[in-house]
């Protein structure tokens, strides 16, 4: 039985996220996510990718024999992933040469393979799309916190380089928060602060969920035991 649709899209953003629950996907979530421009770009890339191959497997999952399933999957998360960097080099290139070798690797994306022969391979067409969109989302906003995290210490800005996904009317969004004399911080900038700045995120969706765990139990009321009664004359 399909999960009613908000649970599928708490899964995705909350309870089952890819990057903090999953930990699914993490050489891209650590290697490029130096800057909210880079994270964006790769987190709709890969949206992109996840949602239209959730939907493709799903069309096709009566006509995918079990032998065949994890190739045809492959291939059709390949087609897409081609896509997706042609799109990219066709309207930001720029932005394309700075991720570099991570668009290509969405093919080898274990949180893409993973949906699609977890989830659409076994339930219809909208829920699976509804899924593989909720999962990229999921991702894409932690990409962007830890994109956002690493580029004020590191750099002392917001949103530099904005123009590379969005082109020139971007190019003045650059917010500076450490002010012009900031000398950066430089281990937010290496892979050792992604991964500082993922634990930390990780350790703080862990400390909400068992703060609203232990909230919910206290609400929880003990029922009495039922007591027998005894009941003298006559009933009608």
């Amino acid at each position: 039985m399909t999960a009613p649709y908000g649970e599928i899209s708490r899964n995705g953003l909350w309870s089952n996220n890819p990057a903090l629950v999953q930990l699914l996907g993490l050489c891209p979530l650590l290697a490029v996510t130096g800057s909210v421009v880079n994270a964006i770009g790769l987190g709709l890339a890969t949206t992109g990718v996840l949602t239209c191959s959730n939907l493709a497997v799903s069309l096709v999952r009566r006509q995918m024999p079990d032998t065949v399933r994890l190739p045809a999957s492959v291939m059709i998360i390949a087609t897409f992933v081609t896509c997706a960097e042609l799109l990219m080099k066709a309207f930001t290139y720029e932005l394309y040469l700075v991720l570099g070798i991570f668009i290509p690797l969405i093919v080898t994306n274990c949180t893409i393979l993973g949906r699609a022969d977890a989830f659409a391979s076994k339930n219809p067409v909208l829920p699976s799309l509804v899924d593989g969109f909720m999962m990229g989302l999921g991702f894409t906003l932690v990409l962007i916190t830890i994109g956002a995290v690493r580029e004020v210490l590191g750099q002392g800005t917001l949103f530099a380089d904005m123009d590379l996904l969005l082109g020139p009317m971007a190019a003045d969004w650059t917010i500076s928060v450490m002010g012009p004399d900031y000398p950066g911080f430089l281990v937010a900038v290496l892979p050792p602060g992604a991964f500082l700045v993922a634990g930390l995120l990780i350790a703080a969706k862990n400390t909400i969920d068992a703060s609203i765990e232990r909230r919910r139990s206290q609400q929880i009321k003990v029922m009495p035991g039922a007591k027998r009664v005894r009941v003298t004359g006559k009933i009608t």
